[in-house]
């Protein structure tokens, strides 16, 4: 590890007391972010959008051999390649995905030989604190950055965070990426690229976090599970935008419970059962307040110039991601 690198970690950690082996505990901490490669097959369901190669890192969080990563780097993998920093790859295996907060997990067998990250809380991290960002490589994968915003972030794929975290500069290696507060602590997973409206600056380039105080409720059943033993949220597979207020549909997943429904690119999105939709959290939410996955979901929909009453049995999202999709001939 680069020295420069280490000068980063270690302005960090100027709120503690370092010891004279601080270079040397920095190099054991970083030593925890893995690099992630992972094979798709191309008939799955999410190969048309996320890819069918995907590459990203990950972060080391116990000494069994648990690394915890974005999800969407791992989710319908049929092989998983863990590289640590003084290692060559090895083969892991998909443990589980948590598709309300994003996090996945997979695990090597045997375990890597590196030091485990230990895990802080995300909820001692303020706005205008630095923290690191830290994927796998050598120093331009490292870099110091700072909280600009802790705030609500709400994703096209029905997909909404309460308290994510917001940093500035950009981090260009942001899948999977640890972010480390001033203790050595894992506070954070990336998760995008982004941009936020900042008073006074205009559009700033950011990433988006998942903060670290999600996983501790979840992680035992995404060891055991594969998913979380919460109730899951009824799922539409669609994709879909926010303008002024109003939300539209841009895409609708084959297969899914919108194209079964009769959804298409374009519609404008009304009611939900009777209510009017006022944004795109305000939809998902309205979704959601209905029950869990597989209620009845009445939509009032704009359709070209017609208005149209839908409703849609929603779907449980992660039983749909591990169906096998049927083969194109």
């Amino acid at each position: 590890m680069k020295k420069v690198v280490l000068a980063i970690l270690t302005v960090l950690f100027m709120a503690i007391s370092l010891p004279a082996s601080a270079d040397e505990e920095a190099k054991e901490i970083l030593k925890a972010v893995v690099k992630i490669r992972s094979v798709i097959p191309k008939e799955a369901h999410t190969a048309d959008t996320l890819g069918t190669e995907r590459e990203g890192n990950g972060v080391v969080i116990d000494s069994k051999g648990h690394i915890l990563t974005i999800g969407y780097l791992i989710i319908e993998a049929e092989s998983i390649e863990v590289t640590a920093p003084e290692g060559k790859p090895v083969s892991a295996t998909f443990v589980g995905f948590d598709h309300a907060t994003g996090f996945g997990l997979l695990k090597t067998d045997p375990p890597l030989n590196v030091k485990p990250m230990k895990i802080g809380q995300s909820s001692k991290v303020k706005e205008g604190e630095p923290v690191l960002m830290a994927g796998y490589g050598d120093q331009e994968t490292v870099q110091a950055v700072q909280v600009i915003s802790r705030k609500e972030f709400v994703g096209y794929w029905e997909y909404l965070l309460e308290d994510a975290l917001y940093t500035a500069p950009a981090f260009a290696h942001f899948g999977g990426a640890a972010m480390i507060d001033r203790n050595g602590q894992l506070v954070g997973i990336s998760s995008l690229l982004s941009q936020v409206v900042i008073q006074g600056l205009g559009t700033l380039p950011c990433n988006i976090s998942v903060p670290i105080d999600l996983l501790p409720p979840i992680l035992d059943d995404l060891k055991t599970k594969g998913r979380s033993g919460k109730a899951q949220r009824p799922w539409l597979g669609i994709n879909a935008e926010e303008a002024q207020g109003r939300v539209f549909i841009t895409r609708v997943t084959p297969g899914g419970p919108a194209e079964k429904g009769g959804l298409k690119p374009g519609d404008l999105v009304l009611t939900v059962k009777g209510k009017e939709v006022s944004g795109l959290a305000d939809f998902y939410r309205k979704v959601w307040d209905l029950g869990n996955a597989g209620v009845e979901v009445p939509l009032a929909i704009l359709q070209g110039i017609q208005i149209r009453e839908i409703t849609l049995r929603s779907s449980d999202r992660h039983q749909f991601l591990t169906l096998k999709p049927k083969k194109i001939l």
